[in-house]
């Protein structure tokens, strides 16, 4: 959890840092540093979603067909 809350830290001071240095305004870089790491999380979510459902395809194909049963 330590490492997930320092990435976070640093994400929301890069987001607020280029914020700022990109137009001078502190609002600007503040509200950068909140919707921005909002927005990607979001984003990542169904990411995660359509990768799931990459790699259930990629199982099923992967796996060998079953042998029929025979009748007689």
């Amino acid at each position: 959890m330590a490492k997930t809350l320092s990435f976070a830290a640093l994400h929301f001071s890069v987001a607020f840092s280029l914020g700022w240095l990109l137009t001078g305004s502190w609002l600007v870089g503040g509200a950068l540093a909140v919707i921005e790491p909002a927005c990607n999380t979001v984003v990542f979510h169904f990411h995660e979603k359509v990768w799931k459902r990459i790699e259930a395809r990629r199982q099923t194909l992967a796996l060998p067909a079953r042998p029929q049963k025979r009748t007689a």
